[in-house]
């Protein structure tokens, strides 16, 4: 017999309400996942930044505004929708390549097609084009940037703050089989990595406030298709 129970989905920083469909207890298969939030999660963000979108679609494609102008009604009406609590995303490289491709699909309407030079016909632009109009950071790392400011935050809480618990303390018992998944920590690791600190213990770094804004604009500014 199967039955409808709300369960929060909890983050570091985030917490999701959303409605699972739970069968009885013993059919451990039916039982909601990590896999399955992700795609919880994939299909709200999708649905999001879709209906943003195409509420502005006829901004971005109008003859009357200028390029910097779409520029900043997706920086400042369809960003912040699609980002609400990027911080505490823990995003698979999957995940990665949807928000990379919605970008790409808002892009490819502000700045329009392209003739080619060779046949004369009308395309629309890769994806080295785009990144070359396209002065601003892409998606993805203004993400990583966004959550290694939260990372600092988190860290310079109090012990009697959960956030800060749940980042810190390691969890008693046995782990299951198989290869451990991906932490948000892991994502922190690894975008520090990234710009020449993947061996240095961030948490030490984050008590330089000078060097740790330093790394967040080297990630946010790293040039990576």
């Amino acid at each position: 017999m199967a039955y409808c129970a709300s369960e929060k989905v909890c983050n570091v920083g985030c917490t999701v309400d959303c409605t699972v469909q739970y069968t009885t207890c013993t059919d451990r298969n039916k039982l909601p996942t990590t896999d399955t939030y992700h795609e919880i999660r994939s299909s709200l963000l999708c649905t999001a930044s879709n209906s943003c979108y195409y509420s502005v679609q006829n901004l971005l494609s109008s003859r009357f505004l200028s390029k910097n102008l779409k520029i900043k009604v997706y920086r400042t009406i369809i960003l912040p929708v699609v980002l609400y609590g990027c911080e505490a995303w823990l995003l698979t490289l999957r995940e990665e390549r949807k928000l990379r491709m919605f970008e790409n699909m808002v892009l490819r309407r502000i700045f329009g097609p392209r003739r080619d030079k060779v046949t004369g016909e009308w395309r629309r632009l890769h994806k080295e084009e785009l990144i070359d109009l396209y002065s601003s950071p892409n998606i993805v790392w203004v993400i990583k940037s966004r959550r290694m400011r939260w990372a600092v935050h988190v860290v310079r809480m109090g012990e009697e703050r959960g956030v800060y618990r749940v980042l810190l303390e390691k969890p008693e018992g046995r782990r299951p089989l198989g290869r451990p998944r991906r932490r948000w920590v892991d994502n922190i690791r690894m975008d520090l990595q990234k710009v020449g600190c993947g061996y240095t213990d961030w948490i030490g770094l984050t008590q330089d406030r000078d060097r740790w804004r330093t790394l967040v604009s080297a990630v946010m500014n790293l040039r990576v298709p």
